[in-house]
């Protein structure tokens, strides 16, 4: 970097900042290395994205009481943050759309998952026999939550007692039900 880079009122700083990036340069370096596997960016690119959080926040010097191992550890975290914002979005595709040269699509390739009516007749048998095992009250409404597709957490918020007795009552309906 040549003096024409800094802004004028930086100048007379300029000499601390690079002398702080001449010290923590090999940890910058690491760090980037360290990182390297979890982006899609090359080491250099890392290295330099850090040297220029660096200059935004220290580019007038460093503030009484901060130290250079905070100063390397504030840039991981900004890595760590660029890396995680920086991930390309999914794509998303359509199942009409052509994959293959023939004109295959993705629906065509994909399992259908649709329930059948003989499937679902079958689930209501079970969910019947459940109901018919012998459950108390408070199970048989564990067991109607669950099947809405409550979580226990939110069980527990519903019937005003805590996650571990939704989970108690959740164990005694499949210990019933095995028996059966």
């Amino acid at each position: 970097m040549d003096d024409r880079e800094y802004p004028f009122y930086f100048q007379e700083n300029k000499m601390d900042f690079r002398i702080l990036l001449e010290k923590i340069t090999p940890a910058l370096r690491n760090i980037a290395r360290k990182h390297l596997l979890y982006g899609f960016y090359s080491e250099e690119d890392l290295y330099q994205e850090m040297c220029l959080y660096l200059w935004q926040h220290y580019g007038q010097g460093l503030p009484i009481g901060i130290n250079e191992s905070y100063v390397i550890k504030g840039c991981e975290f900004h890595i760590q943050n660029f890396l995680r914002k920086g991930r390309p979005k999914v794509t998303v595709s359509s199942l009409d759309e052509l994959i293959s040269p023939g004109g295959q699509t993705l629906g065509d390739i994909l399992e259908d998952k649709s329930r059948t009516f003989a499937s679902s007749m079958e689930d209501k048998l079970t969910i019947d026999k459940i109901n018919g095992i012998g459950l108390t009250e408070k199970e048989k409404s564990v067991f109607s939550y669950l099947l809405k597709g409550y979580t226990v957490r939110e069980i527990a918020g519903e019937l005003g007692v805590s996650h571990v007795m939704i989970m108690k009552y959740k164990k005694s309906i499949i210990k019933k039900w095995n028996k059966k």
